[in-house]
């Protein structure tokens, strides 16, 4: 039974402990969160892998492109910051000769909000070395197959007007193939001039910080991503895209990467990893160059995962899936705020109220005043646009229901309120 309304999404995302009160099914989502976190680690515990944990406050912020937060540590009197991703540290771990780590990590990025992104997040990250970036894709089709049917005993999970079927195997494309399938065109052969041309022609802005790479990811931002509801891999990216990945096989110019995609959305990001620690600092050199053109997320030089990678990593697959994101889905959730129980928000606006004696200087007999606060009417200016017959109505009732010792107003009352506001 629901007893009252608690619809605001801002009130509801501020006040949880109202809205799991008051909108019992809201529980539901968060049983349903903590089931899939569950059935991903039984999963990854029976291969044999083990969950580690790695450091939040880092002295290098690593792993992915993003902006980070900075906090300062007084005793050690050092920069440090809250951790982007944890895949170098991970790393690190596969060169320490584990079979296989995985970690459940918050990270923070110090970026945009909106219904996808919270600066919080979880995700999961997994590195198996001697596996390459195929066994990885078929990993994760296996497993989130598995967390399907798990939360809701069939393959086929309902997301807002869509029947998303997550039985394997799924569909695949390169990035060059999905690009040219969307918009006929092939930008495989585009120096980094014709891919701004390019760009501009499919409504992205480009500005002069955008090397080849970031102008290829927005030009498929642009023209795929939203069109790609079904499960989805995207794979073998430029080289330019991905500075921690191992360069294709066969195919100059490109590297072993993919990210599944679903419901119009990335959901995991996986490599075969580069293990060349000249390769890699190569790659490093490059997003510093990026960085001095204004890139505000190219990478950071980290002189101690180069060194790591010296003494020898195996042949790695690599894998980070986000929690909050695949929640949304398996869920039926339109804004990541949905699937968190405490999402970060703006400051709360306080509420402006009039004093006491602005509404007696109006001729209003102080005992009303309740009542207005009853109605919201809180300011001069919420009394100068109400509408007075409703307002004759309104307080009629509150003067019984609230049984206040005053005389019933009269609407020639309010009126004269009103007017001396206009």
């Amino acid at each position: 039974m629901v007893y009252d309304a608690f619809q605001n999404p801002e009130q509801r995302y501020r006040q949880r402990y109202i809205d799991l009160i008051v909108n019992p099914q809201i529980k539901d989502t968060f049983i349903k969160r903590t089931l899939l976190v569950n059935t991903m680690r039984n999963y990854l515990n029976e291969k044999g892998y083990l969950e580690v944990e790695t450091p939040i406050l880092q002295p290098l912020y690593g792993g992915a492109s993003a902006r980070p937060f900075k906090t300062h540590h007084n005793t050690l009197d050092m920069t440090l910051y809250l951790r982007i991703a944890d895949e170098l540290y991970l790393k690190k771990l596969i060169v320490g000769g584990f079979n296989g780590v995985y970690e459940f990590s918050k990270d923070f990025r110090n970026e945009g909000m909106d219904r996808f992104h919270n600066p919080e997040f979880t995700q999961m990250e997994l590195y198996v070395p001697y596996k390459d970036y195929n066994w990885m894709m078929d990993t994760v089709e296996e497993m989130v197959e598995r967390i399907a049917l798990a939360l809701h005993g069939d393959t086929k999970v309902q997301v807002g007007d869509n029947i998303i079927d997550f039985k394997r195997p799924w569909k695949r494309y390169t990035m060059f193939e999905a690009i040219e399938h969307f918009t006929g065109t092939d930008i495989s052969e585009m120096n980094e001039e014709q891919l701004a041309a390019f760009a501009k022609t499919q409504g992205v802005e480009v500005d002069s910080s955008m090397g080849k790479g970031k102008l290829i990811d927005e030009i498929f931002g642009e023209t795929c991503e939203s069109k790609l509801i079904q499960p989805t891999f995207i794979y073998d990216y430029p080289i330019e895209m991905s500075p921690l990945t191992k360069k294709h096989r066969s195919k100059p110019g490109l590297t072993e990467r993919f990210e599944g995609m679903c419901n119009g959305k990335e959901i995991c990001n996986a490599y075969s990893e580069l293990n060349d620690p000249l390769d890699q600092r190569k790659r490093f050199e490059d997003q510093l160059e990026l960085g001095k053109r204004g890139d505000t997320e190219s990478m950071v030089l980290d002189e101690d995962f180069l060194r790591s990678l010296e003494i020898g990593m195996p042949p790695t697959a690599g894998l980070g899936i986000g929690i909050d994101r695949l929640a949304m889905i398996m869920t039926n959730s339109p804004s990541i705020q949905d699937v968190l129980f405490f999402p970060q928000m703006r400051p709360e606006k306080k509420q402006e109220v009039a004093k006491d004696e602005e509404f007696t200087a109006l001729g209003m007999d102080a005992a009303w005043i309740p009542a207005l606060k009853k109605l919201n009417i809180l300011t001069l200016e919420h009394l100068k646009n109400a509408n007075p017959n409703k307002l004759l109505n309104d307080l009629g009732g509150l003067r019984k229901k609230l049984k206040l010792e005053v005389p019933a107003a009269k609407l020639e009352d309010i009126q004269g309120w009103i007017d001396k506001l206009a």
